[in-house]
């Protein structure tokens, strides 16, 4: 299988760089697929789980938030964060979204944090989801 360039940079830096065959990501509209050849587009990225396949092995990411400009034989995506699911402390991050679970519940809809904890619910059940594809 023809492989194309991927980057994923976020603020910290380049979190990965290198071939892959083949990549689906989290776009705003639903999950989307990439292969060697895909037609130039830009999409904007949620929260949720990445995966790439290389050399005949899936790796996954938890990402969030961002863009990803993909071209025939390049992939740039422009995330917030991204996580290698072997870097996941999954006890840590059920411990997190249990943390932000009960903050929630004492806040109104319209208070001004409820938004932030909600997203960050979010990244942490992600997170959740993508340790346990971990290969540890």
């Amino acid at each position: 299988m023809k492989t194309f360039q991927l980057e994923i940079v976020t603020p910290d830096g380049v979190a990965y760089q290198g071939g892959v065959e083949s990549l689906v990501l989290p776009a705003w509209e639903g999950l989307l697929g990439v292969l060697h050849g895909h037609e130039p587009m830009v999409a904007v990225m949620k929260t949720g789980p990445l995966h790439y396949e290389k050399d005949g092995k899936t790796e996954w990411l938890a990402v969030s938030g961002g863009f990803a400009q993909i071209g025939p034989e390049k992939v740039v995506l422009l995330v917030e964060t991204a996580e290698a699911a072997e870097a996941i402390d999954a006890a840590r991050a059920k411990a997190q979204a249990e943390l932000k679970e009960q903050a929630l519940k004492s806040k109104p809809s319209g208070d001004p944090d409820y938004a932030k904890l909600e997203a960050g619910l979010l990244l942490e059940l992600v997170r959740i989801k993508v340790a346990g594809r971990s290969g540890r």
